[in-house]
C-alpha cells in the first residue's frame, strides 16, 4: 500500500510537472552574441554615415578641404610676409626722399639768400664805384641788420664794413654792440663783447671791405628795443662809424 502511494505521487496526476529543454551548446550561444552585436554595430555605423552624408560631411572632402585652406593660409602668410618688406623698404625710401627734400630745400634757400647777398654785395659796390670821394670817404657800415635766432635770447647779426677813402692801408679794429632792452619792465643796456669775450668775434682787420655775422645772447625774457653798432680802430676810443636799428 504504501508503495503503491509512492507510485501515485510520482506518476499519478498529483506528480510534480516535468519541463522538458532543448540544450544548445555554448559555442552556438556565443555565435549567436557576436552576431547580434556585429549587427548591432552595423546598424549603428550605417546610422551615423547615413546622418553625415544627410548633413552634407564628407570625411574625403573635409581633408580635401582643409588641405585646400591649409595651402591658402601658408601662402597669404608668405604674401604677407613679402607685402611687409616691400612697405618697409617704401618707408625706407620715403624717408630717404624726404631727407634728400628737405636738405635740397634748406640747400636752395641758403644759396637763394647768398645770391641776394651777393646782389645786394654788387649793387653797392657799383655804386660806391660810382659815387664822388666826399660820399664814400672813411669807414661806413652798411646793410646792418638784427634778427631773432633758433634759440631763446639768440639774436644774429650782419653787417658790412667798407673803407673807402685810405686804400693803400689796412683797417684793423673791433666791432661794438650797444643793446637796449626791457626785462620785467626794467630799461638795461648790454655792450658786447662782454667782460670775458673772446674778441676774435668782434674783430675787424681788412683793406677794402669785410663783411661780419654773428650772434649775441640776452636773457630769454628780455625784449630787445634796438641795437647799435660801432666800429672802433686800435688806439682810438672814438668810433670810425656806427649804426643803429630799431626792433620793436
Amino acid at each position: 500500500m504504501t508503495r503503491f502511494r509512492r507510485f501515485r505521487r510520482r506518476f499519478g496526476i498529483t506528480a510534480p510537472r516535468v519541463a522538458v529543454h532543448t540544450q544548445t551548446a555554448w559555442y552556438w550561444r556565443w555565435s549567436l552574441i557576436l552576431v547580434g552585436v556585429g549587427a548591432v554595430v552595423t546598424v549603428a555605423w550605417l546610422t551615423y554615415d547615413a546622418g553625415r552624408n544627410l548633413a552634407g560631411f564628407q570625411s574625403g572632402q573635409a581633408a580635401a578641404e582643409q588641405e585646400r585652406l591649409s595651402e591658402e593660409v601658408a601662402h597669404l602668410r608668405d604674401e604677407n610676409t613679402e607685402l611687409r618688406s616691400q612697405l618697409a623698404g617704401t618707408e625706407r625710401q620715403m624717408q630717404i626722399e624726404r631727407s634728400t627734400h628737405g636738405n635740397l630745400a634748406g640747400q636752395i634757400k641758403t644759396l637763394t639768400d647768398e645770391n641776394a647777398l651777393l646782389k645786394e654785395d654788387l649793387a653797392f659796390f657799383q655804386t660806391l664805384m660810382t659815387s664822388s670821394g666826399e660820399s664814400a670817404a672813411g669807414i661806413s657800415i652798411n646793410r646792418f641788420r638784427v634778427r631773432p635766432d633758433a634759440l631763446p635770447g639768440e639774436y644774429r647779426y650782419q653787417l658790412l664794413v667798407v673803407q673807402a677813402r685810405t686804400r693803400s692801408r689796412e683797417f684793423i679794429g673791433k666791432l661794438q654792440l650797444v643793446v637796449d632792452l626791457e626785462q620785467s619792465g626794467d630799461t638795461q643796456v648790454l655792450v658786447f663783447p662782454r667782460d670775458g669775450d673772446k674778441g676774435g668775434a668782434y674783430g675787424l682787420s681788412f683793406k677794402f671791405y669785410q663783411r661780419v655775422e654773428g650772434v649775441f645772447h640776452v636773457p630769454p625774457e628780455a625784449t630787445v628795443k634796438r641795437v647799435q653798432v660801432r666800429v672802433l680802430e686800435n688806439g682810438t676810443e672814438a668810433p670810425k662809424s656806427s649804426q643803429t636799428v630799431n626792433l620793436s
